[in-house]
């Protein structure tokens, strides 16, 4: 468990891995734990909720937060509201961590990317007060430690030089956080993007028989997996975005201007999710017309070898039928007896294959097809 006091009024910040007695003068605390660590401190943390907050949380919403499977979703109270976020990474989910050794990635008998055996679509829960944010994150959450070494390094003079600012309340914090994980899907994109370049390719590939399709399949439905996860986290963010506009108006200018600011900042991170939407259908659909094409030319490269036979085949067909007739068990037979029958029948027969050669090559029966 991580413990953070943002004083904001002073732009400090103090980290601690005790649940906190008091709230600060000006700011906000985020308590940031493991599901595991929550399921066991749950009676901790609801005490600490009731005495900073004046409220605990609810059970559904407690059962909500230690769910791993719980697709992303919002709810909220008269007191707090609950926003449940599915990261995506490329990793092991936390049912894996159970299970070290085995390998993340499946080897494939052709050479390229490896594909992916798996997303990581952990939930991250969050629970937000006027002045407390309190996370639920899978065991060895990596996107809470970069936020947290962030939010350290944000008090530090360099930082502030720069103009870099911490957050003003726990649904700004909050904002941030999944603006982060949204674009940490930029690695998996790129990671799918890859994959999918290297499957087209080979399924493109001019002269070649393609039977790798269960890698193909994989990647097709990590494709859907992230469509559908993220489809999810629009409406959730969609859902958030809507019981902004139903909070009470703030008093004083500040209060406007910061409501305003998470506002945008919700806007942004629900346009960051329509952009990884997006992208992922316009892979989807290449990888369909990647397989659509590939049989298109299967199915162009057997018509060749069908065209190619059947010229074969119109080529020796006056052969075989002038070598049937001779071949008939008669007595008298025309030139059958003659010296020069044969050279006359074989002469015939070369003059017909060089006819039907000529006139499959000018109508371009023959002809090899680009490739």
């Amino acid at each position: 468990m991580r413990v953070f006091t943002i004083l904001s009024g002073q732009h400090g910040v103090t980290e601690s891995d005790a649940l906190p007695t008091e709230l600060p003068a000006q700011g906000f605390v985020w308590i940031a734990c493991a599901r595991r660590e929550f399921e066991v401190m749950l009676a901790p943390i609801q005490a600490t909720l009731q005495q900073l907050c004046g409220t605990q949380l609810v059970d559904l919403h407690v059962s909500d937060l230690l769910n791993n499977q719980l697709p992303s979703h919002y709810d909220y109270t008269s007191q707090y509201d609950m926003l449940v976020f599915r990261r995506l990474a490329a990793g092991l989910t936390e049912t894996d961590l159970s299970q070290p050794g085995e390998p993340l990635h499946q080897p494939t008998k052709r050479s390229g990317p490896p594909v992916l055996k798996r997303i990581d679509t952990s939930p991250v829960g969050f629970a937000v007060f006027d002045r407390v944010l309190l996370t639920v994150h899978p065991a060895s959450c990596t996107v809470r430690d970069a936020y947290a070494l962030k939010l350290l390094n944000a008090t530090s003079p360099e930082a502030r030089a720069n103009g870099v600012r911490l957050p003003a309340s726990p649904a700004d914090l909050m904002l941030r956080v999944v603006n982060q994980m949204v674009d940490g899907y930029l690695a998996l994109r790129r990671e799918l993007t890859r994959q999918m370049d290297h499957w087209q390719s080979e399924l493109l590939k001019p002269g070649t028989r393609f039977t790798n399709w269960n890698s193909v399949l994989d990647a097709r439905l990590a494709l859907h997996l992230l469509d559908e996860i993220c489809e999810d986290q629009r409406a959730a963010l969609q859902d958030w975005i809507d019981s902004i506009e139903t909070w009470p108006d703030a008093d004083t200018p500040a209060g406007k201007r910061e409501r305003e600011l998470l506002k945008v900042r919700s806007r942004d991170v629900l346009e960051h999710i329509e952009r990884v939407v997006h992208h992922v259908r316009r892979m989807e659909q290449s990888a369909e017309t990647a397989v659509q094409m590939h049989f298109s030319a299967q199915s162009n490269r057997t018509n060749d070898i069908m065209r190619t036979l059947t010229a074969l085949t119109a080529v020796f067909l006056p052969l075989n039928l002038i070598t049937g007739f001779f071949g008939m068990n008669f007595e008298f037979l025309p030139a059958i007896h003659s010296s020069a029958g044969f050279w006359w029948t074989f002469g015939l027969m070369l003059l017909l294959v060089v006819v039907v050669v000529s006139v499959f090559w000018r109508k371009q029966y023959l002809a090899r097809t680009s490739r």
